[in-house]
């Protein structure tokens, strides 16, 4: 996608990051920008009353992408993260025009794919959601980069239901992890991308499933890595503010959701519903 030359000027290093996903899988990548970036306002967006987006149309994804990088435009916002595979696989053209320009948006499959693109890969697999694998954009991405590394994708929709009803380290999920790796698509690959940001929740299990065979890469870090960058470039990095703030809004709050963000962001934090 050709864009022109942007200009940041009218942004503030103060103004806090927006990230959005469908549920806890986001919060990978929150957490990873916490832990890189730890001066900086953070307000996540979880829209945990449509989930799995996996699962639905190119144009319910759209709607809902559109909608919630405008409600974090409105909140102020110096860029946008789309930390949710299917959303940048299906919309993240529509989120750009939406945005018009705004402020910077970050998306979570092309930082990866032009990493792996640069490093000795050969055979490289991707587990995601349906939608994400029906739109090939990982292949795509990576194949633009370079020609000659061979790319298998595979649709895992189990996945991010187990996750969102809590069965992390749970006989269910082995059983489903087994399952899918085993799959004969996956069976030569010495690489695998985590092609939805709910799997690295599962990173432990699969590593398991693969001992040392198998290469998985960490998708939250490679993304929150580039936003540095990006927010490096434009001089909108906050240095100075010892007591960051956290924002969660969802569209639906979940017992899992709140446990999670619990986890990674500790328990004084506040879920806040919002239905846009």
């Amino acid at each position: 996608m050709k864009t022109k030359k942007q200009n940041y000027s009218h942004l503030s290093p103060k103004q806090p990051i927006g990230i959005f996903d469908s549920g806890v899988g986001g919060l990978t990548v929150a957490k990873e920008i916490k832990r890189l970036l730890p001066n900086e306002d953070l307000i996540y967006f979880g829209d945990t009353k449509h989930l799995p987006y996996g699962e639905k149309s190119k144009e319910a994804i759209i709607e809902y992408s559109t909608k919630i990088s405008n409600f974090l435009l409105e909140q102020n916002c110096k860029a946008i993260v789309i930390a949710c595979n299917t959303a940048t696989a299906n919309a993240l053209k529509e989120v750009m025009l939406s945005v018009a320009g705004k402020v910077p948006v970050i998306d979570v499959i092309n930082p990866v794919a032009e990493k792996v693109s640069y490093e000795i890969h050969n055979n490289v697999g991707v587990i995601a959601t349906k939608a994400t694998v029906n739109s090939g954009l990982y292949k795509k991405s990576i194949r633009k980069h370079n020609k000659f590394i061979k790319v298998d994708e595979l649709a895992t929709p189990l996945l991010v239901p187990a996750i969102e009803e809590g069965f992390k380290n749970h006989p269910i999920t082995h059983s489903i992890i087994y399952n899918y790796l085993s799959n004969a698509k996956l069976k030569n690959i010495e690489t695998l991308i985590l092609g939805c940001t709910h799997y690295p929740l599962l990173i432990d299990e699969i590593k398991q499933y693969y001992g040392n065979r198998v290469r998985v890469i960490d998708s939250p870090n490679i993304v929150a890595n580039h936003l540095t960058i990006i927010l490096d470039k434009y001089h909108l990095l906050n240095e100075n503010n010892p007591k960051p703030n956290y924002k969660f809004y969802l569209s639906d709050i979940t017992k899992n959701f709140e446990k999670i963000s619990k986890k990674f962001f500790g328990k004084t934090i506040d879920l806040e519903l919002k239905v846009l």
